[in-house]
């Protein structure tokens, strides 16, 4: 019971603090220096935040710093680069090696915009810059179980949030906060009713409208599209169960930025989910490529979703010798990346024992099945299974 409250208070302050996200556009009056209303700031960065997305890191945090010597005393420009080290954390967030440039960034960042509200309480710009910093700060303490620090992340950015929502001449950047509010403060509470009490205190939202205002933010919006693909790519394929509706999305993802790993790995994921092994197979023989190769961020968290789909993928062939050799990479990336307790380690190893069956040694058989036995929870669908076969095997 203890786990499970901690999982269901992790999750309510991850996506608490999701619900406050960048979110770039302002009125000429909230500020003297409007960075993004200025048409060449905006051309640049705009390449420079395409480039952080397609994991070109050093380049876009060279315009990044770039846009610091020019305006050293905006939050804008650290708010950029700590986004950065977000996405390069992104595809193994258990990893904590970008935690403390994030953390620096995203305080710099905190403490401008801070000075900015302390100079007009109402300028949308630094309640903007203030809320965007303490999601993503709550976002990344509830990853980290800093539970109480996470909560008072995830508070503040609500708070600034509230100050900031006056926007009657929304734009589609706008609605990205709203969108994401509307859709996980009503799918919360229709998810994991033990957070109700907590969600009774904030307004009301409609999930059907949140996932419309995401579709236009991600048609429309200028600086918040990819983020807004992002999450719809997430809440169609995970939440909603619509898996077509997401696979364009993240076709479209992964096309547009071929280098993001974790785009890359949805879409091939979303492939192998609805039949289209062969598409599956090509993405994941590329993803196996890029990491033999050494390509910024592909690594073990990755590897072990592409090799696991090209064991199945090969199993279903009967090509049983380059099956067992992938699902052997897939043991091998999940403990790289210390990930024994999930589907595609333990299932893994059950495709072996399968192969081991099928092909004459069943010996070899009851070692793969004893051991997804030994290493999954009772409850898990791979201990089941593990049990099925070795009862089968009357042992």
């Amino acid at each position: 019971m203890y786990f499970r409250r901690v999982f269901y208070f992790r999750y309510f302050i991850i996506t608490l603090c999701v619900l406050v996200s960048p979110q770039f556009a302002f009125s000429q009056k909230d500020s003297v220096v409007m960075l993004l209303l200025d048409k060449d700031v905006q051309i640049d960065a705009t390449q420079a935040v395409n480039d952080m997305y397609n994991f070109k890191f050093e380049k876009a945090e060279r315009q990044f710093r770039w846009l610091a010597q020019d305006y050293p005393d905006h939050p804008l420009p650290y708010f950029l680069l700590g986004l950065s080290q977000w996405w390069r954390m992104a595809p193994n967030i258990e990893s904590g090696a970008y935690d403390e440039p994030f953390f620096q960034y995203m305080n710099r960042s905190l403490a401008l915009a801070h000075e900015m509200h302390d100079k007009d309480a109402d300028n949308v710009e630094a309640n903007f810059f203030l809320a965007a910093c303490y999601g993503f700060k709550g976002r990344l303490l509830a990853e980290r179980r800093s539970w109480r620090k996470a909560a008072i992340a995830g508070k503040n950015a609500l708070k600034y949030l509230d100050d900031s929502s006056d926007k009657s001449d929304l734009s589609p950047e706008f609605l990205f906060g709203d969108a994401l509010y509307n859709y996980y403060s009503v799918w919360i509470p229709e998810n994991y009713p033990i957070l109700k009490p907590i969600l009774v205190f904030f307004k009301r939202g409609d999930k059907d409208l949140g996932i419309k205002q995401l579709q236009e933010v991600a048609n429309n919006a200028f600086y918040t599209r990819t983020e807004a693909q992002s999450f719809l790519m997430r809440i169609l394929a995970i939440e909603e169960q619509e898996l077509i509706k997401a696979l364009q999305v993240s076709k479209y993802l992964s096309q547009t930025f071929p280098d993001n790993s974790y785009f890359h790995r949805f879409y091939a994921r979303l492939l192998y989910t609805t039949g289209k092994h062969w598409l599956a197979e090509q993405e994941s023989l590329i993803i196996i490529d890029k990491i033999d190769s050494g390509k910024v961020g592909y690594g073990p968290v990755t590897g072990r979703y592409a090799s696991f789909f090209l064991g199945q993928i090969y199993v279903n062939k009967g090509r049983f010798d380059i099956a067992q050799s992938y699902y052997e990479r897939a043991l091998r990336f999940s403990e790289q990346s210390q990930d024994l307790e999930s589907g595609y380690y333990l299932f893994s190893l059950i495709g072996l024992g399968d192969i081991a069956s099928r092909t004459g040694d069943p010996g070899g058989a009851r070692i793969y099945y004893k051991r997804a036995k030994k290493e999954s929870k009772r409850s898990h669908p791979a201990y089941k299974r593990a049990k099925s076969r070795l009862k089968g095997q009357n042992i």
